[in-house]
């Protein structure tokens, strides 16, 4: 009698009879969904002796009873649902679990008109409190519809795109990016470009010198290319006379910043042009060179002011950069003057990654290239043998592609046609090669390394990416090229070493498996006097989501030796020697998962200068000098993981 009674006012529903009838919000189902069945909720049975509550507070304290109670549960709740299939006139193949609910299978996949005649009828039973249709899910999509992908060949995997491929499809799978990490891109500032159209931030334009920046204005707010052409003419202008000395090439523009935009950020899976590695993140153009090039002092302004560090005259950016690229060459060793290191330590120690370009001679690396705390990025081939430009040397952090144009392979991305200013190019794109422009790959790779951790430091982004790449050892031998050497000044192709082209390939997908690695995260240390406790604080280390941080490992790696007190704790201590010295904190943390992670931090002993007189070396001074030191400590650098 209830089937016959449910049928026949099933059916008057279904007609289209104006019955009001309070139902729980349902989510909307095109009639594009196809399913291959449905997942039905049911109401609370009150005759049901085992109800869910109950099975779980029975797998508490019994895991067997609970299996027990829980498969008697679900046996009743399929015979449920067979009967509500029944009176509901559903098509019924069979029936199954799915969670907490239960599933109806079809015998063949329905969708439109006939999928929500089959929810409607389910929904309208009075035992079903919800449904859903049981669809397939599709993996997150690694491979983007931008036509000039195919010819993107550096960012697909090895098999498809050579052997020093980065390895783009497997790192997407995990992550496309977030918006929330900006990369700065340190150039000749950008153009608009219908692939960046809302991926770039406000920026700034550093250069000063009028007469380089070609746009008749200095430093100003605005980043965009006005283009770096010089041509040769008979006038006595700066620029006429830097070519006159060799310091400046007759060139066309080279539209240098927005090639590099693209490579990180550009529009992607949008159907138009190339992917950028980060499909989510924002790019902060900081317009730092004109014609002939970048004048140091407007290089290191603007490489503070992408970190989030002040600047004279310049309004305080509002979209610090986590990842900085920086593709320019040196001129001297970084070691011969601490200026460009100072920068890079400020910009480390605010928290953002420098990536800098190898250089295009050919030879040892020069600043900023073979400074401490950057990544520096040289050049191989599609082949994985180091370029004929790129330059080389133990400092190198890792190798990418870089265009070979004596393989006839470069690299494609953002540009514009112009050869002095910019044409309306809708769509313009180009072939560049160069050191240059591995330099960003790593930038990319870096900031979806954040996108998944981003609690990861500059030198835990380091490391991760240097332990991530594929060896020297996968790179097939070729016998007409000569193993690299640091004993010679310059070299043509040949194959990478460790020693001479840093640790090996990078690999986007291995990259990103070890960002989600913990992060230990160690809590600066104040300048400290010989002899005193100092807290070595690691609580604000990281775990990744699902996991949780269960060992905590202190270690010293440099200064006189010091016993460490709870070495296994987050929170631990040492009592310094008597002497002023320095010393090397490291700490690292081990996951729920066996992922480690790895932070140092350096502490510095200072002894006060104690003296009895007045004037400079009394009491004020030595006041002097401990605000010096409270004020100061906190800036102590961390040294990079490598």
């Amino acid at each position: 009698m209830k089937t016959i009674c449910w049928r026949i006012f099933s059916a008057f529903l279904l007609t289209g009879a104006a019955v009001a009838w309070p139902l729980h919000a349902q989510p909307v189902q095109t009639l594009e969904t196809t399913a291959l069945g449905l997942i039905v909720g049911f109401r609370s049975n009150p005759d049901d002796p085992a109800s869910l509550e109950t099975v779980l507070a029975a797998g508490r304290d019994n895991p067997v009873l609970a299996q027990t109670a829980w498969e008697q549960k679900a046996q009743r709740a399929r015979e449920r649902l067979k009967q509500m299939a029944s009176e509901a006139g559903l098509p019924l193949h069979s029936v199954g679990d799915a969670g907490n609910a239960q599933l109806l299978r079809f015998d063949r996949p329905i969708r439109g008109q006939a999928l929500q005649d089959a929810l409607r009828r389910a929904r309208l039973h009075p035992d079903v409190a919800w449904v859903e249709p049981n669809v397939l899910l599709k993996r997150l999509q690694a491979t983007p519809n931008d036509p000039g992908y195919a010819e993107q060949w550096h960012l697909q995997t090895p098999a498809v795109g050579g052997i020093s491929a980065i390895n783009m499809p497997p790192a997407w799978a995990l992550t496309t990016g977030s918006a929330g990490i900006t990369a700065a891109v340190l150039d000749t500032g950008i153009l608009p470009h219908p692939d960046l159209v809302g991926r770039t931030w406000a920026g700034y334009d550093f250069v000063s010198e009028v007469e380089l920046a070609g746009d008749g204005s200095g430093r100003d707010a605005d980043p965009t290319d006005p283009g770096d052409w010089v041509t040769r003419r008979g006038n006595a202008s700066a620029v006429q006379q830097m070519v006159d000395a060799g310091l400046c090439d007759v060139a066309p523009s080279s539209w240098h910043g927005t090639f590099i935009a693209g490579q990180i950020g550009a529009i992607s899976n949008n159907g138009l042009g190339i992917a950028g590695i980060n499909w989510a993140n924002k790019v902060l153009p900081v317009r730092v060179s004109g014609k002939c090039g970048a004048l140091l002092s407007d290089l290191l302004d603007g490489m503070r002011w992408a970190a989030g560090l002040p600047v004279t005259g310049v309004p305080a950016n509002p979209n610090p950069a986590r990842v900085i690229n920086l593709s320019f060459g040196g001129d001297v060793p970084c070691a011969s003057n601490t200026l460009y290191q100072s920068a890079i330590d400020d910009v480390t120690a605010r928290g953002a990654l420098v990536v800098v370009a190898g250089g295009n001679d050919n030879s040892q690396l020069k600043r900023p290239a073979d400074c401490q705390r950057v990544l520096s990025v040289g050049a191989v081939r599609q082949d994985g043998l180091k370029t004929d430009y790129s330059s080389f040397g133990p400092q190198l952090g890792l190798m990418a592609p870089g265009g070979s144009e004596g393989e006839q392979v470069l690299l494609y991305s953002t540009a514009n046609s112009g050869l002095t200013t910019a044409v309306p190019a809708q769509d313009h794109y180009g072939t560049l090669q160069g050191t240059s422009f591995s330099a960003p790959l790593a930038v990319g790779v870096a900031t979806l390394m954040l996108s998944l951790n981003p609690a990861l430091s500059p030198a835990q982004l380091m490391e991760r990416m240097r332990t991530g790449v594929r060896p020297w050892s996968s790179v097939a031998r070729v016998p007409a090229y000569p193993t690299c050497s640091n004993n010679r000044l310059s070299q043509s192709v040949c194959h990478c070493t460790t020693d001479t082209c840093g640790s090996g390939l990078l690999d986007a997908g291995l990259a990103l498996r070890l960002a989600q690695g913990p992060a230990a995260v160690i809590a600066p240390v104040a300048t400290a006097v010989p002899g005193a406790t100092v807290a070595l604080d690691g609580r604000q280390s990281v775990p990744i989501p699902s996991a949780t941080i269960v060992h905590y490992a202190w270690q010293q790696l440099e200064g006189p030796a010091v016993p460490i007190a709870s070495p296994e704790a987050a929170l631990a201590s040492v009592t310094l020697a008597s002497a002023g010295a320095n010393y090397v904190f490291q700490l690292t943390v081990t996951d729920s998962e066996g992922r480690t992670g790895r932070d140092q931090v350096s502490v510095a002993a200072v002894a006060p200068v104690v003296s009895g007189g007045g004037g400079a070396t009394g009491w004020p001074w030595a006041l002097a000098l401990w605000i010096w030191v409270l004020t100061t400590g906190w800036a102590v650098r961390r040294n990079p993981v490598v």
